[in-house]
């Protein structure tokens, strides 16, 4: 461990916090909390949660100051720092054959090509991690602070199979460091990506079956299609699904569903909603996804959103003698045609409100990408320019990088609405907000 790794630098204070109270100011580093060192920002929580600490810290004319602190238990001090991890981002060291950002155009921004494995970063933002840069010290530090719930990137039980998906001669070596997590009792969900003729048929039959084992530590596992742009120039010949591997995939699945929820009350094994699209099915009910474990994976995503449009829409009298009001909404080929059946339903109630639903086509990655989440503004302006918009155009915040108003291809959604002479809604995921945000509230 470094030096740098261990002093770490303020950049920010909050307003009438304890550290604006003890003269803490941007510049000063922290150098110990009750005499321990701190190798990153879960040492930093874990220490900082006593009720009496002392915090050494430098400031920045070079002093050292050792402050008595006296608080409740897990108040938080008030400080940002430098890194949010308060260290270095661990990167990916596999070469996976799905690989996305291995699919990605050239001059895109180059945080977007920086691969992550970071279980830090799984406990702190649901990041999904391969565990093939983690050390016994690592998984040690898991258990004594109880992180949970780590998300694992399995994609096979198989270790062979798994060394050549990774193209990670170590990569079939996770599974002691995932029953040492689940013995000690940290919450676990998996992710398997499925590619055409490799992991899937027996092998993901088998790899359920081995994953069993695991609960009920492990709590979900979400099984989702790879992802194929028409960047994949020089890389592993992969081939799209067909519907009817779709069926066998579901099929599959919700046999094991059947099984397991006879056993621990539970489905546990999940498709992503593309499956049931590409199948032509139904979605399942709302049960049936235990309490939607796998949102970010697009498990259930629809169903959920289905369902809470129609609760906001049974507790709604409807509008009456409102203007007139034209808006549109832009999506994904995906969830297309379920948003327009929910738009027929809600203009149903509100006869006051005319909306369009577009889907784009993902010219920039390919058509085979169809979720919302990968639209950029470059697809969204030459498809949109056009068309009738009404007083409104909604977009869904998947589309926008997190916390920013900028699409993948650095387009912004200001450029857009000067562009599309239009005025711009995001819309939270949210079924109400949803609503909402057509009716015009």
């Amino acid at each position: 461990m470094n030096k740098k790794c261990l002093e770490h630098k303020i950049t920010a204070v909050e307003p009438d916090s304890i550290a604006e109270e003890l003269e803490l100011a941007p510049g000063d580093m922290v150098l110990s909390v009750n005499g321990q060192k701190i190798e990153d920002v879960f040492d930093y929580h874990y220490l900082i949660n006593e009720e009496y600490l002392t915090v050494q810290v430098r400031k920045e004319n070079g002093e050292e100051w050792e402050l008595e602190i006296e608080k409740e238990y897990e108040d938080d001090l008030g400080i940002t720092f430098e890194s949010s991890l308060m260290d270095e981002y661990r990167s990916c060291r596999n070469h996976c054959i799905f690989c996305f950002i291995d699919q990605m155009p050239k001059g895109m921004r180059d945080t977007l090509y920086f691969k992550d494995d970071d279980s830090r970063l799984s406990f702190l933002q649901g990041n999904y991690v391969t565990l093939t840069n983690m050390s016994d010290h690592d998984i040690d530090r898991i258990i004594r602070y109880h992180l949970e719930p780590i998300n694992i990137s399995f994609h096979t039980m198989n270790p062979t199979l798994r060394c050549e998906m990774l193209r990670n001669r170590f990569a079939g070596d996770i599974f002691p460091k995932v029953r040492r997590m689940a013995d000690a009792g940290i919450e676990l969900n998996g992710q398997i990506v499925l590619c055409r003729g490799i992991n899937d048929g027996e092998e993901l039959n088998t790899s359920i079956q081995k994953l069993i084992e695991y609960l009920p530590q492990l709590r979900s596992v979400s099984v989702v299609p790879v992802g194929l742009t028409r960047f994949r120039d020089g890389l592993y010949p992969l081939e799209a699904f067909t519907p009817e591997d779709a069926g066998e995939v579901i099929d599959c699945i919700e046999s094991w569903q059947k099984k397991i929820y006879g056993e621990f009350g539970l489905h546990f094994i999940h498709a992503s909603d593309e499956w049931y699209v590409l199948a032509g099915r139904d979605f399942p009910e709302a049960d049936r996804y235990d309490g939607y474990l796998q949102l970010e994976n697009g498990v259930g995503m629809m169903r959920l959103l289905m369902e809470e449009v129609r609760e906001a829409l049974d507790e709604e009298n409807g509008a009456v003698g409102l203007p007139p009001r034209e808006i549109s909404i832009a999506t994904g080929m995906l969830a297309g045609p379920y948003l327009k059946n929910l738009c027929d339903r809600i203009c149903e109630k509100y006869p006051h409100v005319l909306c369009h639903v577009y889907e784009i086509r993902n010219d920039y990655f390919g058509e085979s990408i169809t979720v919302a989440g990968l639209i950029t503004g470059t697809d969204l302006l030459a498809q949109l320019k056009d068309k009738r918009l009404g007083g409104e155009l909604l977009l869904p915040c998947s589309m926008l990088r997190s916390g920013e108003r900028v699409f993948l291809d650095d387009a912004s959604v200001e450029d857009l609405e000067k562009n599309l002479a239009v005025s711009i809604r995001v819309v939270e995921s949210d079924g109400r907000d949803f609503v909402s945000a057509i009716v015009g509230e």
